[in-house]
């Protein structure tokens, strides 16, 4: 049985929405932010060294990151489901949302997140963070504008990667404006599957219901 150990309010809850998109049978290892630092706790090192969520066991391998956990299911499970066809616009498009959601969009956010700490002796960097940002939600909006979903007409493990940064982006309420995107995000939130692997996971801080 395929094993996710998932960290409340992070990335894996990603991957259960995954594994209800393609119906695939799985157990749940439950782990809980340190209340204090709300980093994870030391039991995930025992996992994988990096000590991080999303991880998954499956057949004696252990994969870590989420955008390779999507590859690695998607290969194995999902039998043509959430992957545009080779040598098509829409699948260059899903590998490269695939890649920019974490390469991309979610650092100038996590920069804005970690300064924020600094009160004013971030105040130099700020505007050259929040143009980042800016340039970031401005591409979304144009990709979701011209298109139902990030790599074409159909939902793919794309939307998967994406939609994390922009809950991220929408609970911070740096989507104003952005009517697409915040189509996208509502949408998303209102799929059966997204709504079982709530169920199935717990409190997630960037869900419908918060």
């Amino acid at each position: 049985m395929l094993t996710v150990h998932h960290l409340n309010n992070s990335r894996s809850q990603r991957i259960l929405w995954l594994l209800e998109e393609l119906g695939v049978e799985y157990d749940i290892k439950h782990y809980k932010r340190d209340p204090e630092t709300n980093r994870a706790p030391k039991e995930l090192k025992a996992v994988h060294p990096l000590g991080k969520s999303p991880l998954i066991e499956d057949d004696g391998l252990i994969v870590a990151e989420t955008g390779a956990i999507i590859v690695y299911l998607l290969d194995k499970y999902g039998d043509g489901k959430l992957r545009p066809a080779k040598g098509t616009q829409d699948y260059v498009d899903y590998v490269h949302f695939l890649h920019f959601a974490e390469g991309s969009a979610m650092l100038p956010l996590l920069l804005a997140l970690y300064t924020g700490f600094l009160g004013e002796a971030a105040a130099p960097i700020q505007p050259m963070i929040m143009a980042e940002i800016k340039g970031i939600l401005d591409y979304c909006e144009y990709q979701l504008t011209s298109k139902e979903w990030f790599a074409g007409d159909e939902m793919t493990g794309a939307d998967i990667q994406m939609i994390f940064p922009l809950e991220a982006a929408k609970a911070r309420g740096r989507l104003k404006g952005y009517e697409a995107c915040l189509d996208y995000v509502d949408r998303i939130h209102k799929l059966p599957a997204y709504q079982r692997a709530l169920e199935r996971g717990g409190s997630y801080a960037y869900g419908p219901n918060s």
